[in-house]
């Protein structure tokens, strides 16, 4: 099982940037999905995440509006589009995944985790 996260890079203040998760050696429709970041000094934190059945999203309240939770089961992906990006939202992305499962937005629960993508955003 392997979750590939990708699509981070440094933007300014105002920019957008997409992630991207791809899940391999898994049933992907089968997972909830989910986004966390991690900035320097600070525990991880929930950021969006998606039920297995995809008829749902949970936003953290920092993100609410801006940031766009969706999969597309087809190609194993699970995305996070990011608008109107500020440098509080730079932090290490990890994406995670748990079986028929509703979304957690704490980290404990998820079986399977990302290897980080960093998103840098300057003023």
């Amino acid at each position: 099982v392997q979750l590939q996260a990708s699509g981070g890079g440094l933007v300014q203040a105002g920019g957008s940037l997409r992630l991207s998760c791809v899940a391999s050696g898994i049933t992907f429709s089968s997972l909830a999905m989910a986004w966390f970041r991690q900035a320097p000094g600070k525990e991880r934190e929930f950021v969006a995440g998606m039920r297995w059945s995809g008829d749902s999203a949970s936003y953290a309240d920092s993100v609410k509006g801006r940031f766009t939770i969706s999969r597309d089961n087809a190609k194993n992906t699970v995305y996070l589009q990011m608008n109107s990006l500020k440098p509080e939202d730079t932090a290490v992305y990890y994406c995670a995944a748990k079986y028929f499962s509703s979304t957690y937005t704490y980290a404990s629960p998820y079986d399977y985790w990302g290897q980080g993508t960093q998103v840098t955003v300057s003023s």
